[in-house]
Order: C-alpha cells, then sequence, then structure tokens
C-alpha cells in the first residue's frame, strides 16, 4: 500500500468522495455506480493527462473493477432476505460470464468517441425509465437454458460496454418473464457479481499490451481510483439504504436521471471537444 504514497493526495481525495457519492446512491436508491463513475472518472482522468484516446477505456474498466466489492455486498443483503432464485443464476450465469468478458474485450477495440456514445445512449435509455418510471407487464414465463443463457449473453455483452452491474438490463428482463420485482432486483444483484468478476478480467486482458497507461494500472483498470472509491462506497451504501424509507425516492429518482443526463453530456464535451 505504500505506492499509494507517490499519488497526489488531492486526486485521491477527489476518488475517496466520488466513492462517497457513488455508494450512498446505489443504498439510497438500488442503482448501480457506472453511471455515475463513467463520466466523473473520464473526466478527472482527462485532467490529469491519461491517455486521450483510452480514458474511455480507463473510465468504464475502473468503474467496472470497482462494482466488485459494492456488488458482493448488495448480493449477501439480498440473499438474507430469500430474495435470490438461484436457480436464475446459475442458468443465466455462463451467459452472463462469456458475454461481460467478451464486450469488456470488445470496448477494448472500440474507440473512445463512439464508445462514449454508445455510453451515452443507454444512460439517456435508463434515465428515460427512471423518469417515466418503466415497468415491463409481466407476459410470459423464463425461457429454456438456452433462452435464458443467450439472454445473459446480450445482458453481459452491453454491461460491459456501459459498466453497470445489469440491473438496467436483468430485472426488466426477470419481470417481463413473471418473476416477482423482489426477487427479479435480489436475483440481478447476485448477477452483477459475475458481470463485475468477468468485465473486470476482460478490460484487464483488453489492455494488457496497450502502451502509455498511468502508473499502477492493470490493464485498463486504474488501481488507485479503484481502491480509494471502494474504500468509501462500502460505508455510504449501508447510509443511503437506510434513508430509503425515510426520503422521497420517487423523486430523488428523477432527480438522479437528470444527474445520469448532465454528467453524461459532461462526458461528451470532454471526449469529443476538450
Amino acid at each position: 500500500m505504500a505506492w499509494l504514497t507517490t499519488i497526489d493526495s488531492s486526486w485521491l481525495l477527489i476518488y475517496l468522495a466520488l466513492g462517497a457519492v457513488v455508494g450512498f446512491f446505489a443504498g439510497l436508491l438500488g442503482v448501480g455506480g457506472g453511471g455515475i463513475m463513467v463520466p466523473v472518472l473520464t473526466t478527472l482522468f482527462a485532467m490529469q493527462g491519461f491517455p486521450r484516446e483510452h480514458i474511455v477505456h480507463l473510465a468504464l474498466a475502473t468503474s467496472m473493477a470497482a462494482i466488485i466489492v459494492t456488488s458482493l455486498s448488495s448480493l449477501r443483503a439480498h440473499h438474507k432476505h430469500g430474495a435470490v432464485r438461484w436457480p436464475i443464476v446459475v442458468a443465466i450465469a455462463p451467459g452472463i460470464i462469456a458475454g461481460t468478458f467478451a464486450g469488456a474485450v470488445l470496448a477494448g477495440m472500440i474507440p473512445a468517441k463512439p464508445l462514449a456514445l454508445f455510453f451515452v445512449v443507454f444512460m439517456a435509455y435508463v434515465a428515460l425509465q427512471m423518469l417515466l418510471n418503466v415497468k415491463p407487464k409481466p407476459s410470459r414465463q423464463l425461457p429454456g437454458t438456452v433462452g435464458v443463457s443467450l439472454a445473459g449473453v446480450v445482458i453481459g455483452v452491453i454491461s460491459a460496454l456501459v459498466a453497470i452491474g445489469g440491473g438496467s438490463l436483468s430485472v426488466p428482463f426477470m419481470t417481463w418473464c413473471n418473476v416477482r420485482l423482489q426477487q427479479a432486483i435480489g436475483t440481478s444483484a447476485a448477477i452483477g457479481l459475475p458481470i463485475a468478476l468477468a468485465g473486470s478480467l476482460g478490460y484487464w486482458v483488453s489492455g494488457w499490451q496497450v502502451t502509455g497507461m498511468p502508473a499502477y494500472s492493470v490493464g485498463y483498470i486504474y488501481l488507485p481510483a479503484v481502491m480509494a472509491m471502494t474504500l468509501l462506497s462500502v460505508l455510504t451504501a449501508p447510509l443511503g439504504a437506510a434513508l430509503a424509507h425515510r426520503l422521497p425516492v420517487a423523486t430523488l429518482k428523477k432527480l438522479f436521471a437528470f444527474m445520469l443526463m448532465a454528467l453524461s453530456s459532461k462526458m461528451l464535451h470532454t471526449v469529443f471537444y476538450s
């Protein structure tokens, strides 16, 4: 850990603050932190002079790695409440792992600008879901093993390309397939761990031989940011969860949706015009 002392302390403080914000909103609204971390990290990495052609890859990979600990914490919490349908997790996990790993490797091949554009379009979809409170109507049963695996591949690929835990896709999918919302959320939390692990591994591999990466990077993953963000997000997530029943969550979700769009717009400006 002594290597942390060689990094400008002001940047570490900023990463700590970012982790605190991400953890709080994750606990309060039940949303992953990628929507906040990726655009903010893109801006911070640009300010630190990291390679312009890879700042989006670094932001995605670093966000994905930071999700590992928070997804584990979320999984345990939902499992204690009996909200995880493990047979679904077992059925979808192979497709999730393959899709997320492939998506992370694919992301390493895509230039920063189209990658940033895809991220912003997806965040617009997430924000619209929140603003309209879209809830798919149960209209069918879960498909067989092959169908669930294929759904896992699609969810995994997209999750890797935008550095999310998959909840924005897996919860609507399971709800549509007649899985009760509480169980869909809990099962999605369990799915988030293999997504984070496979995505991090994929970004590690895809960035392994890329030159010019900042010190203390593993592939595209910037370790100082991961460690600092994780440290406080773990502490603030329970605080957000504790306040979830005391604050106007529906209103906060709408404000959060606007914040996602503002941050994404800033990210586009950083990548295309700065």
